[in-house]
């Protein structure tokens, strides 16, 4: 009897404890006074400036979480992840957000350690070329060099394109993003692929030959940059999910047929522990997705990226959230 009362004992406890973690991301991120993001380094996404303040669309999201959850958008702390000894902080749920795509999880391993939730972005791998290339398609360049990392999804959608079309170019392959870009910017090759962040950042560095730059339309491949939770805490992954859901939804403008801004898809949660103006709050704080789009990516920013797959779906865009329908 004392050894199966031992036993109950410590069944109860271990369940409980179980049971701690898998709700308390909410109470973790409140006692710690931070929200905790990260994600690889993407221009206009994520990127750290001067004094360890990091900025781009992903920052902006872990904000909106930070203004929902502790009331303030500053209180973040965001890294990067750049080798697969810093993706141990999505394998031991130290950090309370991830942003990351279908590769990087499939490449570190991570299907069983988070939840995937709503796309923030659309990455496409695209081609650029001079601004006074003859070349107005990536068809046109059948014949010509193109620069690439080597065992890129650039690579890979760039192959499959040319093979789609039945037509060949002439491979220039790199180990290291800065020779590459070294190569492009003197022209030794005709155009460069990658992803259209990483491209538009490029067009930027002009070089001693002042060379202007041009996107070329077509996307190689389009894939989601996704907002992504640990698997154990239902309460948090609603919160970040709702938190994306909110930014998007309240694009919609107001008519006299339905509601917009925060009223597009109100959230009035109690079990979720948010208030009754937490929508209202991250909205002041970071402003909707095309606020957010057009201050880190779009024309407000230096890389002036067009809305594209990003628009919201009631424009054609891919960007689809709950609404009052």
């Amino acid at each position: 009897m004392r050894i199966l009362s031992i036993l109950l004992i410590v069944s109860v406890v271990c369940c409980s404890i179980s049971e701690a973690r898998a709700g308390g991301v909410v109470d973790r991120v409140k006692a710690r006074g931070f929200v905790r993001c990260g994600s690889v380094k993407r221009p206009g996404l994520a990127s750290a400036e001067g004094k360890g303040r990091w900025t781009g669309l992903e920052v902006d999201v872990c904000r909106a979480v930070a203004a929902a959850v502790l009331d303030s958008p500053e209180r973040i702390e965001y890294h990067q992840y750049e080798t697969p000894q810093d993706f141990d902080a999505v394998r031991n749920q130290q950090d309370d957000i991830y942003f990351l795509t279908g590769s990087e999880i499939h490449k570190q391993n991570l299907a069983g350690k988070v939840l995937p939730g709503p796309a923030v972005f659309i990455e496409s791998d695209k081609v650029m070329v001079a601004a006074g290339s003859a070349a107005q398609h990536v068809a046109d360049l059948t014949g010509d060099s193109i620069c690439f990392l080597k065992g890129s999804s650039g690579q890979r959608s760039l192959e499959a394109y040319f093979d789609s079309i039945h037509k060949d170019f002439l491979r220039r392959g790199f180990s290291e993003d800065g020779e590459m870009v070294d190569a492009y910017i003197v022209q030794n090759c005709h155009a460069i692929a990658g992803e259209i962040t990483t491209l538009a950042a490029t067009r930027l560095n002009r070089g001693v030959n002042r060379l202007s730059s041009r996107i070329l339309p077509e996307s190689l491949a389009d894939f989601p940059v996704m907002a992504m939770t640990g698997t154990g805490d239902a309460q948090w992954s609603s919160i970040v999910a709702w938190t994306v859901h909110t930014l998007v939804s309240a694009e919609r403008m107001q008519t006299r047929w339905y509601a917009g801004g925060a009223g597009a898809m109100p959230i009035t949660a109690p079990e979720l522990g948010l208030d009754k103006q937490w929508q209202r709050r991250i909205l002041t704080a970071v402003g909707n997705y095309g606020d957010i789009f057009e201050r880190n990516l779009g024309t407000g920013s230096a890389l002036k990226i067009e809305r594209g797959l990003n628009a919201n779906h009631f424009v054609g865009g891919l960007l689809l959230s709950p609404f009052l329908e």
